[in-house]
């Protein structure tokens, strides 16, 4: 005997939606917990150490705006502002013209794309201090390609090398920075391409549109929310870092984050509260940059009727 088939609006075994939800908040409630416990006291904390309240330190100057104003009233502030943005915005966009092409080569099949694959992993598997240090031995002067260069005699000494290192043009302070961030924006990127599969570029081929139509009317516009996604991390990680500025940049003025970090390593525990004021106002800045940065990108969305 043939079984009977269920009733498409028959009720299903499983359990009822409003169980199905309590369950679903049993399940995220650790998570939440460790969220809002650690990382929202944390902000909260920091945001009321930068308007005075510090009675641990014997400070209690709450509400006092005077961290702020002594802060964004210095022009050192401002430059120290400008560096940490430059080294961010060039680094992110760097690495994104570099990541899109290694993104489409990683999605095609060719001999080597396994071994491809292998070399655009590696640096992930490097510790992030590991690539600083790797700087400082390639392009110190002293380093490796300084001595390349004067034993190839286009300098006579490693010392006459152009400094790369410990300038405020950031030059090791972007190369780390790329080096670090490109297999994260190629893998989200081919991730994005796989996703989306070849039929839309078949289809265009098929159509007569060269290699250069499709790469501006179809890739770039299928991969844009993961370039979106991926410059959005790297933008908030590099203008946040301060252990490659510290050793690879070039002194006074420093970025926000080692301006922060220096005032946290004074011995005067007073300092922590400016030190606070400098980091709430770099999350400010990186709020604004990123939510006018979605913006537009929503705006471009809803140009193209996608929204």
């Amino acid at each position: 005997m043939m079984p009977k088939a269920l009733s498409a609006h028959s009720n299903t075994s499983g359990p009822p939606a409003f169980m199905q939800n309590l369950r679903d908040i049993a399940e995220i409630t650790p998570l939440l917990v460790v969220l809002l416990g650690l990382f929202g006291g944390a902000v909260v904390l920091g945001v009321l150490q930068s308007f005075g309240y510090a009675p641990w330190f014997g400070i209690n100057e709450f509400p006092t705006t005077e961290y702020y104003e002594r802060l964004w009233l210095s022009s050192d502030f401002w430059i120290s502002l400008g560096l940490t943005l430059y080294y961010g915005f060039a680094a992110t966009l760097i690495g994104l013209v570099v990541s899109v092409p290694l993104s489409i080569a990683l999605s095609k099949k060719f001999k080597a794309s396994r071994l491809f694959g292998t070399l655009i992993r590696l640096p992930l598997m490097v510790p992030y201090t590991v690539g600083i240090a790797l700087a400082l031995v390639m392009l110190g002067n002293g380093g490796l390609l300084s001595r390349i260069s004067a034993g190839l005699g286009l300098i006579d000494d490693p010392s006459q090398f152009v400094q790369i290192l410990k300038t405020h043009w950031g030059c090791g302070i972007i190369a780390v920075y790329v080096w670090k961030q490109v297999p994260f924006m190629t893998l989200t990127l081919s991730a994005v391409l796989a996703r989306k599969g070849e039929d839309t570029v078949e289809a265009a081929m098929v159509l007569g549109a060269s290699s250069r139509q499709i790469f501006w009317r179809v890739t770039l516009p299928q991969i844009m929310p993961g370039i979106v996604s991926a410059s959005l991390i790297c933008f908030a990680f590099n203008i946040g870092a301060f252990e490659a500025p510290l050793i690879l940049g070039g002194g006074y003025p420093d970025t926000l984050p080692v301006l922060a970090w220096r005032y946290f390593q004074d011995a005067n525990y007073a300092f922590q509260l400016q030190g606070m004021a400098v980091v709430v106002s770099l999350a400010l800045v990186s709020g604004v940059f990123l939510g006018v940065y979605l913006l537009g990108y929503r705006r471009w969305e809803r140009a193209r009727g996608r929204v």
